[in-house]
């Protein structure tokens, strides 16, 4: 199985081959996912303090959040060059 890797902004890189779902994190039922990962240590605050724009869900259960667009992350996720 080959690794692939995706910028999620601010130099860190999440292993593309794990994740599920990019999503926003505006709906309640995303705030829910937020707070549940949150309470049982799954959730990983990647924005470096800045406004939460893509949640970034895991097959491991883990919940990534993410200062970039979900956009952004899909069309890196979708670039056959690594965009590290």
């Amino acid at each position: 199985m080959d690794i692939q890797l995706v910028n999620i902004g601010f130099g860190n890189i999440v292993c593309a081959n794990r994740i599920i779902a990019i999503v926003s994190p505006e709906s309640a039922p995303i705030k829910r996912i937020i707070n549940e990962a949150k309470e049982n240590n799954r959730l990983v605050d990647a924005t470096y303090g800045r406004r939460t724009r893509a949640v970034i869900i895991t097959d491991s259960t883990h919940v990534i959040l993410s200062a970039i667009q979900p956009e952004t992350v899909a069309h890196r996720f979708m670039t056959k060059t690594p965009n590290l």
